[in-house]
């Protein structure tokens, strides 16, 4: 697993789904200065990476949740993924909106789901674990089983550790955020100088001001 991490660590830096700016970094949209920007959906115009990832997600599926009934996506990001995904293990696909659909049937929950079946989650990246949490319950409302959830990556922070943790949800990632650090040192994406400034943000990311000039 730690060889998969590294290949989809550097493959996410290479398209630039990934970027990391320490001394000029991006303002979230939750107000936190940050270091690194995150768009897996980048992968999917790469069809190598695409690929790789779906392959990965599947194994994972396959060793983890042999006797899953439904794969889900989180929209909007993992809602390709998803559907690639459970076409490569044959499984019927849902998706989880962030909202319920406003007209028509207001719909949270796209597909057919029947109560009693197990479903596992794609999605394609962790932070907080805020929005990806509000698909389980989504799901465990409509009397449906959360087997666990599968992403793309992760940054690892304590709290979303500590939010799947409180909502009883096993969580497994292709790659994460320290992962990704030493596979950007290794080749030279970021210099030496830049490791203890992108170490320091994942330790507290809300209060991180950047790298002091």
């Amino acid at each position: 697993m730690e060889k998969v991490a590294e290949i989809i660590a550097n493959q996410l830096l290479q398209i630039k789904a990934i970027k990391l700016q320490p001394s000029n970094p991006f303002t979230w949209a939750s107000g936190w200065q940050s270091p690194i920007y995150c768009d897996n959906r980048k992968a999917l115009s790469h069809a190598d990476v695409r690929t790789y990832i779906k392959n990965e997600f599947a194994n994972m599926a396959r060793e983890l949740y042999a006797d899953a009934d439904v794969i889900a996506g989180v929209a909007t990001g993992a809602i390709a993924q998803g559907a690639l995904v459970a076409d490569l293990l044959n499984k019927p696909f849902i998706y989880v909106r962030s909202s319920p659909k406003e007209h028509g049937l207001e719909n949270l929950i796209e597909g057919d789901l029947r109560p009693g079946q197990k479903v596992v989650i794609i999605e394609d990246l962790i932070s907080t674990g805020g929005s990806s949490l509000k698909a389980v319950e989504a799901i465990r409302k409509s009397g449906n089983e959360v087997m666990g959830m599968l992403a793309i990556f992760t940054y690892g922070f304590p709290t979303a550790q500590q939010n799947f943790e409180k909502a009883g949800v096993k969580l497994n990632c292709l790659s994460d955020y320290t992962t990704l650090i030493q596979v950007a040192s290794k080749t030279g994406y970021v210099s030496e100088n830049d490791i203890e400034a992108l170490n320091e943000w994942r330790k507290d990311p809300a209060n991180w001001k950047g790298i002091a000039k």
